[in-house]
């Protein structure tokens, strides 16, 4: 079984598809404010499924697109 991705990990991948610094996303800030698109998305759904997260699908990200819920999401906060 993998290892859950790490909050740092997550923050990470989000600031480098946003072109940001990871420490500029504030944890209950809407995403797409930031620029976050479909194809985004798309393609942080892709790495983590790849890196820990094989059940994510994109409407678990797409319905509350905030850092801290996906931040509960992938680490097993949210069970």
């Amino acid at each position: 079984m993998n290892e859950p991705l790490s909050p740092d990990r997550i923050r990470a991948d989000v600031a480098e598809l946003l072109g940001c610094d990871p420490a500029e996303i504030e944890p209950d800030e809407d995403l797409r404010d930031l620029g976050l698109d479909s194809v985004r998305l798309m393609t942080l759904v892709e790495r983590w499924r790849a890196e820990g997260a094989p059940e994510l699908e994109l409407p678990d990200l797409a319905e509350k697109p905030e850092l801290a819920h996906w931040t509960a999401l992938l680490t097993g906060a949210a069970s």
